[in-house]
């Protein structure tokens, strides 16, 4: 009789080929039915009496020993052949399971030729029918061996998926045992199991476009809705002392964490209605992991499942492009988010951010060890702490979208940023006692700008919330009107001053902010519009921040030898760390912020004149260096995918790349290019090219050695200026992704309003602004 193990090899050789089956397929049953014959208590499989190499009980290949030499072996022999034995056929048993998995595998791929995709799935079902292939691996779960238990799983979820994409009744065996141990033990192995299990299969659900998702999705979660909120309710309503096994405990947190972010995702894309994909909103109780001893890694977790529920990203990995386009308010989803977003503000007001520690480790390529000889890197997790923060950002939104008291919402806000903030105090060096307490925003998400943007956009949304009912907070400052702007300040949630810190960041490169319009990985197109919006609307606001973050950069003094402020310069050499972060007017060194204190006595506010900054440099001219993109989006490690706007969505960029920087970079234009575009409004520099740097920093100067006098205002003007006229001339060229008349209009109007500040002496016009750079 041929060797099993050689016919598996062939098997093997053939399936991974892609191969037809030629023999008969039924023979090939033998060789992979696991054999349970010899399993005590389900430990190891064994092969001892298959007889398949022809050895009657004895070491393979060998004849088995003559009764007078049985009665004389010593015991430490028959110890010695009974381990290798059972050693080889745990081997053929992984053999076994390898081919199955390999085979499954063939049978699901839409690469496999059909004629022998149709004899894998005929060997498929006749393991099923036949052999009750599915009822072993279900045994096979509990083996001690956490191979093979880990290869049993892996066969028994592509098993299970053949069933219902192959609209077979799913394994009863596996829906018995699932339904038991979910329900008695919240800690067990075997639980572990069933969650992995589900995950993988729902994922598989999720990847196959080409399958009816909703209908496999239903049929698999039925028999487990009303069993895993029992799970669910009996696993995070113990106290965490009385859990035994504490690695099971951490395993089966991770695997429930992954499996309610898939229930959300289904309940989003799919549009099924079941218990258990609203139990994380309506019962957060899994919040209390913040609070539990656990490692640091699966809270981690937890906020950013909570991020992505809030955010309405919930599996957003595997449903790309998948996205309805436009799709009906959900008004039942609305509701159960708002009830999360209050049940994570009511931990939060209870001391959540207080008991929530973000240990970081050591920066270490590869590994987590120190080599001899380097610094260990260490500071707090910036994952959690830019999750924790945007949630908290988040909830606050939400619940002023449904609230209609601003005297509420103003306590909130206060309350709720307030524990924010001095949660984020101890993590941020220096503190921001020194700073604008606003910086705090580009400060934790420097390195992540989708959840940057989607921050700052959730801060302007709690700000318009607050000041709905207001036509203009900043006309006349009133009493109330100068007591909420100090407000906003103090809460960190000013949004001119974070959209100030934003330009900063991005050393006023309006092709930064060009990059984030045409891009639909962040929400920047929203956020810009509303923006605007409320820039014409509260002028005279935004003139006066420009003029106290220019006397605070005065107080501070410049630093000739850093032209290029910290963010991008440090971007440029090394990974940056809050503590490169220290100003936020762009110098190394620390300086007290100036007080928000607005005097209408002394300076009327329809008169503010913008201060300008002197420096003198040396006549080498300025740095070579270019600014770059906050984050490449290739190297971000959780970068969140979202279409705010549908063509944005819709829209593939690479072949506009070339085209785009060509004319947003300035490069020279044929005369039919200057004929095509001679309607275009005046807003480039009335100044020669070469006489104009990129973008003007403090501490720039001319190539001739001249003097540059650089004020906040002027310099956002001109990186607005450049913005319009790059949209535009893109426009002109039909390279836009998407109509950007609207954007333009908004652009237009900030542009009158400039130029009526000018004409009043309040800062510089729209194109005179440029000049005196």
């Amino acid at each position: 009789m041929e060797d099993v193990e050689e016919i598996l090899d062939q098997l093997y050789k053939k399936v991974l080929l892609g191969a037809t089956l030629e023999d008969d397929i039924h023979g090939y049953i033998f060789y992979l039915n696991p054999n349970l014959s010899e399993q005590v208590g389900y430990t190891t499989p064994s092969l001892a009496q298959s007889n398949i190499n022809g050895a009657p009980d004895g070491v393979p290949g060998q004849h088995g020993p003559s009764s007078s030499e049985s009665t004389t072996l010593p015991e430490a022999q028959e110890c010695a052949q009974r381990h290798f034995r059972m050693s080889r056929a745990q081997e053929v048993a992984l053999l076994q399971l390898t081919v199955i998995d390999l085979l499954l595998s063939r049978v699901l791929s839409t690469e496999t030729e059909a004629h022998a995709k149709e004899g894998y799935g005929e060997l498929t079902k006749a393991l099923l029918q036949s052999a009750g292939v599915d009822s072993k691996l279900v045994c096979m779960l509990q083996n001690s061996d956490k191979l093979l238990s880990h290869m049993a799983a892996k066969c028994l979820s592509s098993l299970l998926y053949f069933q219902l994409r192959e609209k077979m009744m799913l394994s009863n065996s596996w829906v018995t045992f699932c339904q038991k141990h979910l329900s008695e033990s919240s800690e067990s192995g075997e639980a572990v199991h069933c969650l992995w299990i589900l995950t993988v299969v729902i994922k598989e659900v999720f990847k196959d476009a080409q399958s009816q998702q909703a209908e496999i999705l239903k049929q698999l979660l039925a028999p487990f809705d009303i069993t895993f909120e029992v799970f669910y309710n009996s696993l995070f309503s113990q106290h965490f002392g009385n859990f035994q096994n504490l690695s099971n405990v951490v395993n089966i947190l991770v695997c429930s964490l992954e499996l309610l972010e898939l229930l959300s995702a289904s309940r989003v894309h799919l549009k099924l209605d079941f218990r258990s994909q609203k139990i994380l909103f309506l019962k957060p109780r899994v919040l209390d992991i913040l609070a539990w001893p656990v490692p640091a890694f699966v809270k981690r977790k937890l906020v950013i499942v909570i991020k992505k529920c809030l955010l309405g990203k919930m599996g957003e990995d595997l449903c790309r492009g998948s996205v309805p386009a436009l799709v009906l308010p959900d008004y039942l989803l609305d509701s159960d988010v708002l009830a999360l977003a209050e049940a994570l503000l009511h931990r939060v007001h209870l001391g959540l951010w207080k008991e929530l520690s973000v240990p970081g480790k050591p920066c270490c390529f590869g590994g987590d060890e120190v080599q001899p000889g380097c610094r260990p890197r260490s500071g707090p997790d910036h994952v959690t702490l830019r999750a924790a923060s945007l949630i908290t950002l988040k909830s606050l939104e939400i619940k002023f979208q449904n609230c209609t008291s601003a005297t509420e919402m103003k306590v909130d806000l206060q309350k709720f940023m307030s524990e924010l903030l001095t949660f984020l105090k101890p993590h941020l060096q220096p503190s921001l006692q020194l700073h604008n307490p606003c910086e705090w925003l580009s400060r934790v998400f420097i390195e992540q700008d989708d959840d940057m943007l989607e921050a700052a956009k959730a801060s302007l949304s709690i700000y318009l919330q607050v000041t709905r009912d207001k036509d203009d907070i900043s006309g006349s400052l009133t009493q109330e009107n100068e007591a909420w702007i100090h407000c906003t300040h103090r809460n960190g949630c000013n949004p001119h001053c974070i959209f100030l810190f934003l330009l900063k960041n991005i050393v006023f490169d309006s092709t930064v902010l060009l990059d984030f319009l045409i891009s639909s990985e962040t929400c920047f197109l929203e956020y810009f519009v509303k923006y605007l919006k409320l820039l014409q609307k509260d002028w005279h606001h935004f003139l006066s921040i420009c003029k106290f973050f220019d006397e605070a950069e005065s107080q501070c003094g410049a630093n000739p030898r850093d032209p290029v402020p910290p963010l991008v310069h440090n971007r440029s050499t090394s990974h940056t760390g809050p503590h490169a972060l220290a100003s936020p007017v762009g110098h190394s060194n620390a300086c007290p912020w100036v007080p928000w204190a607005f005097d209408t006595r002394s300076e009327p506010q329809s008169q503010v004149v913008m201060p300008k900054e002197t420096h003198t440099v040396p006549a080498h001219g300025p740095s070579s260096q270019t600014p770059r993109s906050l984050v490449d989006y290739d190297s971000s490690e959780d970068s969140d995918e979202e279409a705010t706007n549908q063509h944005l969505a819709n829209n593939k960029q690479t072949s506009l790349c070339p085209e785009m920087s060509r004319e947003t970079q300035g490069l020279p234009r044929t005369c039919k290019d200057q004929k095509e575009l001679s309607l275009e409004p005046q807003l480039r520099p009335l100044l020669p090219q070469e006489s104009c740097p990129p973008f003007c920093a403090a501490g720039e100067v001319a190539p001739n050695g001249a003097v540059w006098e650089v004020g906040l205002f002027s310099r956002t003007v001109r990186c607005l200026v450049e913005l319009q006229g790059a949209i535009y001339r893109l426009q002109e060229k039909n390279l836009f992704p998407y109509n950007p008349a609207a954007l333009l209009k908004l652009l237009k109007g900030v542009e009158t309003k400039c130029d009526k500040a000018s004409a009043l002496g309040d800062g510089g016009s729209w194109s005179s602004g440029l000049l005196s750079l």
